[in-house]
This record gives C-alpha cells, sequence and structure tokens, in this order.
C-alpha cells in the first residue's frame, strides 16, 4: 500500500486527486499508476484503469486472477467493473469513498472469486485526499 500511496503523492503534485495504484503477481509490483484524468482530458484516467491496462500488457493476458491490486481509495463503479472483467483475485484498498465507492452498490460487482481487503492506512489516504480538496476550496 505504501506504493499506491507514492502514486497517490504524484498525483497530487500533477494537480489530479491523489489516488494510486499498484499491481502484484507473485510478490512483484507489475504495474503502477495514478490519476490522469486532468492531464488527459479522459475520465476513464483513474489509477485502477491505467494499472489495469499496464499490468495486462505485462503479463500479455486480459486476466489479472493472481494478482492483487492495492489503491488509495475504494474504486468506484466503473473500475469495479473493470476489475471484475480482469478477474483480479484481490483487491486491497486504504480508504472508503463514501461517495463514489462500488461498496454503496454491492459486492456483486466485483468477480466472484475475488477477494476483498479494506482500510489498509486509510488514516494516511484519507489525510491526503481531505488536504487535496482543502487547497482548492
Amino acid at each position: 500500500m505504501e506504493e499506491a500511496l507514492r502514486e497517490a503523492a504524484k498525483a497530487a503534485v500533477e494537480g489530479e486527486v491523489p489516488v494510486g495504484a499498484v499491481i502484484v503477481s507473485q510478490g512483484r509490483i507489475i504495474a503502477r499508476a495514478h490519476n490522469l484524468t486532468e492531464k488527459l482530458r479522459d475520465v476513464t484516467a483513474h489509477a485502477e484503469m491505467l494499472a489495469l491496462t499496464a499490468a495486462s500488457d505485462y503479463l500479455n493476458s486480459k486476466y489479472l486472477e493472481n494478482c492483487t491490486l492495492y489503491v488509495s481509495l475504494e474504486p468506484c463503479v466503473m473500475c469495479a467493473g473493470a476489475l471484475h472483467h480482469a478477474h483480479v483475485e484481490r483487491i486491497v484498498w486504504a480508504a472508503n469513498d463514501e461517495k463514489r465507492g462500488f461498496g454503496r452498490f454491492g459486492r456483486e460487482l466485483l468477480h466472484p472469486k475475488t477477494q476483498v481487503e479494506k482500510g489498509l492506512m486509510a488514516e494516511e489516504s484519507s489525510a491526503m485526499l481531505k488536504k487535496f480538496f482543502n487547497e482548492r476550496r
């Protein structure tokens, strides 16, 4: 999760909402990304989506069955759908997203075999998000 938070910090420096993600396979980081929606002018350029693409390229597979996604904020519905289709084995997030997190709509959005863990380094992630939004108000 520390690496995902490092990615989130990069996003904040670039004026992006500070969300970062890494994907791990066999104990090794195979993809890392942070939000780039502003820079790319692309509403789908969430950290999770970019990390999924990078991991798929690395593994030369659309399925990430033996992979874990670490992300600093609970994935949105769009990202949950992509994670479902990628068959990600495990998702670990730091801070819950009370407004836009997929959890508001149900666990069924994820693949049935996907394991979920939440709250890892939640305080650090929440603090980064609060600071980012307070500076913009």
